[in-house]
């Protein structure tokens, strides 16, 4: 569901030094643009559930912990044209509200024009769960969108 939602919708990503990352309901993704020509042998990545390191060529990209659990045992990394890593790491809390100011604990955070922007997606992404038949991929949201927006659970069908 949520690859269809982000492939008609698009993403919001949050610009950092060495590229960007966004994220889903269920995921966060971080893309990181390395030397062309690099190799994965030249490629160390530790994706724990809740600490990353990455190092390309001897040097650091980034280290710390990660702004919420996730599950290291479905997390992947891959290189790209040898150009590109992506990585993707699968959330322990897949709810709307779960969305993350930051990528590690105090770094590569959104501005808040930028986290609003993503919050608002994320709440548009659980509509859009919750109402298969319509299509949110270009809606547009306002109002209570913090936390997930509304909750509709206690509303009679």
């Amino acid at each position: 569901m949520s690859v269809n939602f982000e492939e008609r919708s698009g993403v919001v990503p949050c610009k950092t030094p060495w590229g960007s990352w966004y994220q889903t309901m269920e995921e966060v993704f971080i893309e990181v643009n390395v030397p062309h020509g690099t190799s994965a042998k030249e490629v160390k990545c530790r994706l724990g559930s809740r600490d990353i390191e990455l190092h390309v060529k001897g040097n650091e990209i980034f280290k710390g912990r990660l702004f919420d659990t996730t599950m290291s045992d479905e997390a992947t990394w891959t290189l790209e044209d040898k150009c590109l890593i992506r990585i993707i790491l699968m959330k322990t809390n897949r709810e709307a509200g779960n969305c993350w100011s930051s990528l590690l604990e105090g770094e590569y955070c959104a501005n808040a024009w930028v986290q609003d922007q993503m919050q608002r997606k994320l709440t548009l992404e659980r509509f859009q769960r919750e109402n298969p038949g319509f299509d949110f991929s270009g809606a547009e949201i306002s109002g209570n969108f913090a936390g997930g927006g509304p909750d509709f659970s206690s509303l009679q069908k």
